[in-house]
């Protein structure tokens, strides 16, 4: 049994139809992409699965459980976690703060404060700024607190909604680096990204997104080698 199994997933806004029947599984320990271009419902999916938005129709299964019309917070306290697209931080509150408000829910005491080291070791630009209020860090400083904060919630399963929108090349290539540490240290991981070859180089395996259906799935090292995929993500 998959720990994540989305079936027949169907969103509606209005007259449109965002998400048209897609079915898609994540597998404990991988790194599955989510791919498309802007529109195609990548987002919309990861809103569906985290219950932030009314479905039309489908069934979410997580480990074991029909979490379709489970409430937002009883999906978090389950273990599944989102960073959302756009690095929504507690801008006035300090670095330390939102990295405890991501404990907020554990009741584990002793684990939170390894945890915190560890999250310090991932992203020691945060331990730097432990005290500075969040709103005041570069774009890049606030992605890596919206993913620290996600860490010390404890997921099972980290939902990434475009970690590296708006980010200079450089550090695209370390927020990378970082979803593979977190992969490694046994996190599973659903990744929606426009960087398609970054979020393909990383991947176990892949959806393709166009319009609300599922039109190609894979090995992810088969698809950053797949010609039409190549043409239309690639830049190629």
């Amino acid at each position: 049994m998959s720990m994540l199994e989305v079936k027949d997933l169907e969103v509606n806004y209005g007259a449109i139809k965002a998400l048209k029947k897609i079915s898609f599984d994540v597998e404990q320990g991988e790194i599955i992409s989510l791919i498309g271009s802007n529109g195609a419902g990548k987002t919309t999916t990861l809103h569906s699965i985290s219950n932030l938005i009314k479905k039309a129709g489908g069934s979410i299964n997580f480990n074991g459980t029909d979490i379709t019309n489970l409430s937002a917070d009883k999906i978090v306290k389950m273990g599944l976690i989102q960073v959302p697209e756009g690095r929504r931080v507690f801008a006035n509150m300090s670095v330390k703060e939102n990295l405890e408000m991501g404990a907020f829910l554990r009741k584990d005491k002793g684990q939170i404060k390894t945890d915190l080291e560890w999250c310090y070791e991932l992203f020691p630009r945060l331990k730097e700024r432990l005290n500075q209020l969040s709103g005041t860090l570069s774009g890049g400083e606030q992605q890596m607190l919206a993913m620290a904060r996600a860490l010390m919630s404890k997921p099972s399963l980290l939902l990434l909604d475009e970690p590296s929108m708006g980010l200079a090349p450089i550090l695209v290539d370390e927020i990378f680096d970082i979803v593979q540490k977190i992969s490694a240290a046994g996190t599973t991981i659903l990744i929606v990204e426009q960087n398609a070859y970054k979020a393909l180089s990383i991947a176990n395996r892949a959806y393709i997104l166009e319009t609300g259906e599922v039109t190609k799935s894979g090995l992810a090292k088969d698809l950053i080698t797949d010609k039409a995929v190549i043409s239309a993500y690639l830049g190629g």
